[in-house]
């Protein structure tokens, strides 16, 4: 089995979409957007030290207008906050383009994810449900239907009548799309070995391909394999990382301690998009 220790993620502002245009296209409208409510914030803090006059105090005497006054209005500044939000909103945006341009990280993944576009050396797909799932190193041919979340708040797992299928997680991205992609299986079954047995077995250069509902057939490349105590899971490498369109498996292994847990550890497979046809 499975096990039902696979957290899902929590939404959040880089939490993926599964349709829609990609979210990393959006990133100008979205700084934009963002801009445009720190400079509202901002200027509400500026002016909340402005003193209510007193409305039984006599009126004040009508002030002389200059002819230079109009001109001072004209020229005088938004004021320090917005100015101060505006440079940083500025410096993000320069930064941004300094990594699309050179490949160079500067800002960190979590403060620029859904924002910063994938690697050119990458392809990037459309939402497309996956439909299947092949690992010619370790004999895997599968389908792939959708599975959501468990009510312990876990990624559901398969049930036991399609043990020999793959799930993917359909509240994550598509496989192609930015970010990381989860599709989990059964290790085994009371029967005998299920859909993911051999998945401990790939090893990095391994090829993984899923095909999807549009025709397509998106390939990745292993980067790594590794196993986890289901209570150590590591959240942020599975579901954190949105440096270009990846895929991760999910499978038990280590000891059998049974009960609610089954297997003690969770098997991952780490792997990267590096084809589309």
């Amino acid at each position: 089995m499975i096990g039902s220790r696979v957290p899902a993620p929590e939404p959040g502002p880089g939490s993926p979409r599964t349709t829609g245009r990609p979210r990393w296209r959006a990133w100008p409208r979205r700084v934009a957007v963002a801009a445009g409510r720190l400079v509202r914030v901002a200027a509400q803090v500026g002016s909340a030290s402005v003193a209510t006059p007193d409305p039984s105090a006599a009126p004040l005497p009508p002030r002389p207008r200059h002819p230079g006054s109009v001109r001072r209005q004209l020229h005088s500044g938004p004021g320090l906050p917005v100015l101060v939000v505006g440079a940083l909103m500025l410096l993000i945006i320069t930064m941004l383009g300094v990594e699309r341009l050179t490949g160079v990280g500067i800002l960190p993944d979590r403060f620029i994810a859904g924002l910063a576009p994938p690697p050119k050396k990458y392809p990037l797909l459309p939402a497309s449900q996956p439909l299947g799932i092949e690992a010619g190193a370790i004999d895997l041919d599968a389908p792939v239907h959708s599975v959501g979340v468990a009510p312990d708040g876990s990624i559901a797992a398969p049930t036991a009548g399609r043990a020999q299928e793959a799930g993917w997680y359909d509240q994550g991205p598509t496989p192609g799309q930015y970010g990381p992609a989860v599709i989990v299986g059964h290790v085994d079954t009371d029967t005998g070995p299920a859909v993911f047995a051999h998945l401990r077995e790939l090893r990095p250069g391994n090829r993984v391909e899923v095909t999807r509902s549009d025709g397509s057939v998106a390939v990745f490349e292993v980067d790594r394999v590794g196993r986890y105590d289901k209570e150590k899971l590591p959240a942020d490498e599975v579901f954190g990382d949105f440096s270009r369109p990846q895929l991760r498996l999910i499978t038990c292994g280590g000891r059998w301690v049974g009960g609610q847990t089954g297997y003690a550890d969770n098997v991952i497979v780490f792997a990267s998009l590096v084809q589309a046809r």
